[in-house]
């Protein structure tokens, strides 16, 4: 009777992983050649998508730059393969990330060339350059400077300055003045006010001797004059600062007038204007009056008082008319203290000695003087005009129905009072104030129609913007799911054993009773575990192979 033998259990080997080349190596051929076609074919895409994501913020290089600047500037780019794109403006965009290299590059090459030229044209002296030549150059130079200078105004896109320099000659009655012209074109939207005016005015005509202010013009891109002969402000001479005071002064008056009518009548009930008249006038008078002395003593002082008389001796030879007429006595004088004295005779007539007598009496009298130096206020009103409509009285009846109805005339008087109090008004220097009671009328704003969403401007650019790199985005998971997947599949799966490397399965009824059952796994893990069973216990293995010879015997 054969024993019962304890078998022990299999130990599971662990068959050696082939590498990836070695997976590689089995692939078909057909599926190597989609791979190596698909790995490509991403790469592609990726790098495309790369330039195309650094390309893509795209940056305004030289804006408003002419046909001639702009084809200049191309073909400067296109010598530097940089990509470029235009706008309506005449702008030329490349990459952001090359705008300083790509400025610094075409100025070195002297581009854009539009570009007013200043001093740098004094740097070119040619031989043999004439007076006229010379002065050419020098009125280039300034208008180049003056150019450069506008421009830097932020409301400035270009500008054009034309100066009229006159010949000097040696008759200072024949000269003539200098005059310049300025032409500015705005950006869209900008606009210049009164003061940026006169500043350009001022630096134009304090750039060139003898220029006068009021001989600059100043026009924009459409043809308006704004500032010359034509200027009403300027035909007054106020200059910057005074129409500046002005306007502070109606901004003023017009927001206490706005302050006391808007509680009365309601905020949007009232619209009011108020016109200044300044006077800059600056007056200085000197007056010097004369009049007799005041007071109970009417009679003038005597300031001062002279008397001179002088006595000459006469001739001791008889003179006169002979006969009784010469011999009568001295009349007394009759001459008054301011008149001049006459020659007094002696009495004896011409028998006697003569004497000649000349008496000299002045007398200057006190008067009063006063001396007045007025010097009136610079920036006084002169005259002072208020306008102001009011809007008619609106009720709500109780079933919600609004009308409205105009004003009294007691209460047209009582705002008119109200006005006149707040602006300070003063019939005595022509103040005129006028509130006229009129219907406002409200026009509505026309609804815009809402667009759907997806006919929105920014949806629609957005979608323009993403298409290209969802589509690409679509192309690459294409690629990958299509040709690259299967190969990656193929190479990753578990390789399945070669076929008579397995023991065949062992049936439990042809195992002996008393033996237990042998568990072995199956293919290639059976036939090592078979193979390590008959090393480490060949007896065991003996006699299972002895009870399937007489099993198969029986």
């Amino acid at each position: 009777m054969a024993s019962a033998v304890q078998i022990a259990a299999p130990t599971p080997l662990v068959p050696a992983t082939p590498g990836l080349g070695e997976r590689w190596q089995t692939l078909p051929g057909r599926t190597q050649a989609w791979a190596v076609v698909g790995v490509a074919a991403l790469l592609a895409v990726l790098a495309f998508m790369w330039t195309g994501a650094r390309d893509a913020d795209y940056r305004v290089l030289f804006p408003g730059l002419s046909e001639k600047d702009g084809g200049q500037v191309i073909e400067r780019l296109t010598q530097l393969n940089i990509p470029y794109k235009f706008t309506d403006g005449g702008s030329i965009l490349v990459p952001a990330a090359r705008v300083p290299e790509l400025r610094m590059k075409l100025a070195a090459a002297g581009l854009p060339s539009a570009s007013s030229a200043g001093y740098e044209l004094m740097d070119k002296n040619s031989f043999g350059q004439t007076q006229g030549q010379e002065r050419m150059k020098m009125q280039r130079v300034i208008e180049g400077e003056l150019t450069t200078t506008i421009q830097s105004l932020e409301s400035v896109k270009s500008a054009r300055v034309h100066l009229a320099l006159p010949n000097q000659n040696g008759f200072f009655r024949e000269q003539q003045k200098p005059s310049a012209s300025v032409v500015l074109t705005l950006h869209p939207g900008r606009t210049l006010d009164r003061s940026q005016i006169a500043g350009i005015v001022r630096v134009v005509s304090g750039s060139v001797p003898e220029l006068a202010a009021k001989a600059v013009s100043v026009v924009d891109s459409t043809g308006a004059l704004l500032s010359g002969a034509g200027d009403d402000d300027n035909a007054q001479g106020l200059d910057s600062q005074q129409l500046q005071f002005r306007r502070e002064v109606e901004a003023s008056h017009l927001k206490r007038v706005i302050a006391l009518l808007e509680p009365v009548v309601g905020r949007d009930n009232v619209r009011a204007s108020v016109s200044a008249e300044i006077d800059f006038n600056q007056v200085m008078q000197t007056a010097e009056t004369y009049r007799p002395n005041q007071g109970a003593d009417t009679r003038p002082a005597v300031r001062e008082q002279r008397t001179q008389e002088s006595v000459q001796p006469g001739s001791a030879t008889p003179a006169g008319v002979p006969g009784a007429t010469t011999n009568q006595p001295p009349v007394p004088a009759t001459a008054p203290i301011n008149a001049a004295s006459q020659a007094l005779q002696v009495a004896g007539g011409g028998n006697g000695a003569g004497v000649s007598s000349n008496r000299e009496a002045a007398t200057r009298f006190e008067l009063d003087k006063t001396t007045t130096v007025t010097r009136n206020a610079v920036g006084s009103v002169r005259r002072l005009s208020a306008a102001v409509v009011v809007n008619h009285r609106a009720s709500t009846d109780p079933r919600g129905k609004t009308s409205s109805a105009p004003l009294s005339e007691k209460e047209i008087e009582q705002l008119t009072a109200l006005v006149q109090q707040g602006i300070g008004f003063n019939a005595e220097r022509g103040d005129v104030v006028k509130v006229v009671n009129a219907p406002f009328r409200v026009e509505t704003a026309p609804t815009a129609e809402v667009m759907p969403l997806w006919q929105q401007p920014w949806l629609l650019e957005l979608l323009k913007s993403a298409a290209a790199p969802a589509a690409l985005a679509l192309v690459a998971l294409v690629i990958i799911l299509k040709l690259i997947r299967p190969a990656l599949l193929a190479m990753l799966a578990k390789p399945e054993p070669a076929p008579g490397s397995q023991i065949d399965e062992v049936v439990a009824d042809d195992v002996p009773k008393h033996l237990p059952a042998l568990t072995a796994p199956r293919n290639t893990d059976k036939l090592e575990a078979a193979r390590v069973m008959a090393k480490e216990n060949p007896a065991a293995v003996a006699n299972i192979v002895r009870g399937w010879v007489n099993g198969a015997s029986a």
